[in-house]
């Protein structure tokens, strides 16, 4: 038994918790004494659950390194999708948009989730088409001041990276594609052949900007038949040359901004082929882009917003070429950025149009108005 306990030091209490002295003397036998050791009985105080809570937090808590690494791997890819630099979707997403809406009923608004759906749509394929450019055009870039410090050029990753990005961005696009009926996924289908050659298109032809124009505005059918499960063409078709004016419009401006390294290494642009009598040139194309719209609005049976909006928007644009500088590289940057504004403008007169459109403006198949004059006719 027990006979006697001698205390070592006093046993104190605190918010901390217990602690006891560094060691305590006690005795078993009358003739034995022992002593226990200090790394049996803690001189340190005992933790109390919020400080072990806080404790383990700060254990969990990824350090700062694992994030630089992270953001290290990561800027490449996104450099590569031109993530930094949104205009490219969005030039590729309003034509949709302006599709959508001009199929939209008369006096609604249109589809949101189409409009999710588009948008996430030209956000990845466009960031698909920077892929397939930047690996078609990595010996080039390699050449001109703007794109030398490209992430192929500059190493930071290779051929192999960007083919397996490229092979999940394919992936993402067909799932989204997947979403819409089945005619509209065959026409999207049917754009890849124009993503892949667009690059290719500047080595052999001065019109490269055309079949960007092509590739750019293939969503002005696809909007359309994403809401009605068909084409019409009588509308779509001068919605879908207007764009392509567009396009050759604001990236023959963007060209400029390289036409001095494109001369030396051989490679066409309209650019290059308009040279000095280029305001002439987007002059022309900017009265067919113009006469396409009003085209468009007229077969919808479109309001008043539509048009005045087709009006800011013939406007905004030639205030850009008879204020455009072609030599200067800065000016171009600007006005090509500006077209974001066209795509808006154009978008909401589409939007209010639509919204004042009366039941009796709703476009009917061709064969329900034959079919229909033929019974008031009976």
């Amino acid at each position: 038994m027990l006979r006697s306990f001698i205390a070592g030091r006093q046993i104190l209490s605190c918010g901390r918790g217990l602690f006891f002295g560094p060691a305590t003397k006690f005795s078993v036998k009358t003739s034995s004494w022992g002593f226990v050791s200090s790394r049996i009985l803690s001189t340190k105080p005992n933790l109390c659950s919020c400080q072990q809570q806080n404790d383990l937090q700060k254990t969990t808590k990824l350090p700062d390194g694992f994030w630089k690494e992270v953001k290290t791997k990561v800027t490449p890819y996104a450099q590569l999708m031109r993530i930094d630099r949104p205009i490219g979707s969005w030039l590729l997403f309003w034509p949709c948009a302006w599709s959508i809406g001009l199929a939209a009923a008369p006096g609604c608004w249109p589809d949101p989730v189409i409009l999710g759906l588009f948008g996430a749509g030209a956000f990845i394929m466009r960031g698909a088409g920077c892929t397939i450019n930047d690996m078609w055009d990595r010996d080039i870039d390699a050449k001109v001041e703007r794109t030398k410090g490209r992430p192929l050029v500059s190493g930071q990753l290779t051929q192999t990276d960007a083919l397996a990005l490229l092979a999940a961005q394919l992936g993402v696009g067909c799932a989204i594609l997947l979403n819409l009926n089945w005619y509209s996924v065959v026409l999207g289908a049917s754009s890849l052949g124009l993503v892949v050659l667009y690059p290719l298109a500047k080595r052999v032809t001065h019109w490269p900007q055309l079949v960007l124009g092509m590739t750019f505005n293939w969503g002005a059918l696809m909007g359309w038949s994403a809401i009605q499960g068909t084409v019409n063409w009588s509308a779509c078709l001068p919605l879908y040359a207007a764009g392509i004016c567009w396009t050759i419009m604001y990236d023959t401006i963007y060209a400029h901004q390289d036409k001095v390294d494109d001369a030396l290494l051989g490679i066409k642009s309209t650019a290059l082929r308009f040279g000095e009598n280029t305001k002439t040139w987007l002059t022309g194309f900017a009265i067919a882009m113009t006469s396409g719209l009003t085209t468009c609005g007229l077969v919808c049976h479109q309001t008043w917003p539509y048009f005045a909006s087709v009006a800011l928007v013939s406007a905004h644009v030639a205030h850009q070429i008879s204020t455009l500088n072609i030599n200067n590289p800065q000016d171009c940057a600007r006005k090509f950025i500006s077209n974001h504004q066209v795509g808006f403008l154009l978008f909401l007169g589409i939007l209010l149009g639509t919204l004042l459109q009366g039941p009796e403006k709703k476009q009917l198949p061709k064969a329900q108005i034959i079919h229909e004059k033929q019974l008031v006719m009976q």
